[in-house]
């Protein structure tokens, strides 16, 4: 992408940048333990569906019948929807950085996110997102997942946005690097600070 072009949008991910996965191994590992689920079978039955729950296809209550409630438990699936969303915190520093470049650049922002809906709508309106972010392309609303090329070209079109000024964060390469072979400048966020750097090299710069 030529330097010299101003950025106009501003694409992200959720989990891993604005806020933590939520449900991720480490929080499936701590409901194997605080609910006393084998784990491993937790683990198979989670990888063999969940992908058909971020894509739209399944309920969070059906994903929960396959993964827990396959037979009688001494807990709800309420107490388990608790803890689930418990998982799900805020990266403040990401989050005041997205908001403090939309509004001095006038940025678009869209996320791009693996989510299930369920659980992205907790997510979206427990943190306020939808006050700082104009588009929401998740799995869960479009039916397709990353790294499926088509849910970038979906974010695309309907940000109306170019692809040359236009910037993709993420915390997993591969998806950086399927953005980056759309067309997109990708940054692959590790830290705070390494992504202000980078969205400064890029003429974003945040005021301090």
């Amino acid at each position: 992408m030529s330097q010299q072009k101003k950025i106009t949008t501003l694409f992200t991910d959720i989990g891993g940048v604005l806020l933590t996965n939520g449900w991720d191994r480490q929080a499936r590992y701590e409901a194997a333990q605080l609910f006393g689920l084998d784990l491993k079978e937790t683990e198979e039955r989670h990888h063999l569906t969940f992908d058909t729950y971020e894509v739209g296809k399944i309920t969070l209550d059906e994903y929960l019948d396959r993964l827990v409630f396959y037979e009688e438990r001494s807990f709800s699936k309420d107490d388990f929807k608790n803890f689930m969303v418990s998982k799900s915190q805020a990266f403040p520093e990401m989050i005041q950085l997205v908001c403090d470049l939309k509004k001095k650049y006038n940025l678009k922002v869209a996320v791009i996110s693996n989510e299930g809906r369920e659980l992205n709508q907790y997510r979206i309106a427990t943190f306020r997102l939808n006050e700082f972010i104009d588009f929401f392309i998740s799995s869960s609303f479009v039916h397709f997942r990353k790294p499926d090329a088509d849910i970038f070209k979906v974010a695309i079109d309907i940000s109306q946005s170019d692809l040359e000024t236009s910037v993709y964060i993420d915390d997993r390469m591969l998806f950086v690097q399927v953005a980056e072979g759309l067309g997109l400048t990708g940054i692959y966020h590790t830290s705070y600070g390494d992504t202000k750097s980078q969205l400064a090299a890029l003429g974003l710069v945040a005021d301090e």
